[in-house]
């Protein structure tokens, strides 16, 4: 097992180097931040000593390197706009987005696979033919959409939720965090169920494609031929040997949801890392993106690397057989 681990530590490690060059290229050859930064009107002489301030008269590779090596240490750099340090710029953004990836995609797991076990159990029933068209609606409407019909019933004609904003935070361990509070649960409701929606159908279709599966191998035929209760069946069987894709799509969508959370927070105000990429973007701001999509990719690593490890522990012949 320590093998293993050890293996997969340095795959993750060369995926995080080959991705640093590649987000550095990417937003370093594209735009001239100094056109944002300094007035047109200024001389030719302040637009030099801005240039080198920045380090933008190098070469991109030792631009790359002096990246590299203060990525290395933990200092991100300084942001252009904002003017102070990244690091800091985005620990005061990414508890909001955290919070609310984490409560979606938790939601749409509680709720997406009980769903879609039920449905694969009992693939005939009308409540099962229900909750599969309902998931294919969830596949199908634009996340924006729901969002906006979301402020527009619960907002504006019940008036029963708050269409934007974090609401009242209480802090844990010194950070804010919105649900700790009633009103911070207000405000999070709406922005969760809204990101929560695509990823709940994901689930559901492949809890319900995967127990479907199942129930027609020999190993469900044996457990009910020696008498083993259905309820049984379903807990130490069925969820066991659907537990693996599973474990996948939960990994690989806590990181798209955290990754692409943009919209749901630009249409909730929800005050998160999506409006600080964009407003970078606009302001072409590279060290903060650039900061933003490693960030991005170490946490695609790291639940990669998670996924793996848990593979490893929920079925012994993966890491025997990659020896």
């Amino acid at each position: 097992m320590a093998a293993f681990i050890i293996r997969r530590i340095a795959q993750a490690l060369v995926v995080l180097l080959i991705m640093s060059v590649l987000v550095f290229a990417g937003v370093y050859l594209i735009g001239n931040p100094v056109d944002v930064l300094i007035s047109p009107d200024a001389t030719q002489a302040i637009r030099q000593q801005v240039i080198e301030q920045y380090g933008l008269d190098l070469p991109i590779w030792q631009q790359y390197l002096h990246f590299l090596q203060r990525l290395l240490s933990g200092n991100l750099g300084n942001s252009f706009v904002f003017n102070m340090p990244v690091g800091t710029l985005i620990a005061q953004k990414l508890p909001a987005t955290l919070e609310l990836t984490l409560i979606a995609v938790f939601f749409a797991s509680a709720v997406g696979i009980p769903l879609g076990v039920y449905a694969g159990y009992k693939p005939d029933s009308k409540l099962s033919r229900l909750i599969m068209a309902a998931s294919i609606l969830g596949f199908s409407v634009p996340t924006f959409w729901i969002g906006l019909m979301l402020i527009m019933v619960f907002a504006v004609q019940l008036g029963i939720l708050p269409a934007g904003g974090r609401g009242a935070t209480r802090e844990l361990f010194g950070v804010p965090f919105s649900f700790l509070t009633l009103d911070g649960w207000s405000h999070l409701l709406l922005p969760a169920l809204n990101l929560s929606l695509f990823k709940m159908a994901m689930m559901c279709r492949l809890a319900a494609s995967g127990t479907r599966e199942v129930m027609l191998t020999d190993t469900i035929k044996f457990a009910r031929a020696a008498g083993i209760s259905e309820g049984t069946i379903l807990r130490r069987h069925v969820l066991k040997l659907i537990s693996i894709p599973l474990v996948t799509v939960f990994g690989l969508e806590l990181g798209s949801t955290l990754a692409f959370a943009l919209v749901t927070e630009t249409i909730f105000s929800w005050p998160g890392l999506g409006k600080l990429i964009v407003d970078s973007i606009t302001s072409l701001d590279r060290p903060v993106m650039v900061a933003y999509l490693m960030l991005v990719s170490a946490l695609f690593v790291v639940i990669n690397l998670c996924v793996d490890l848990a593979y490893a522990a929920l079925d012994p012949r993966l890491r025997h057989g990659s020896r």
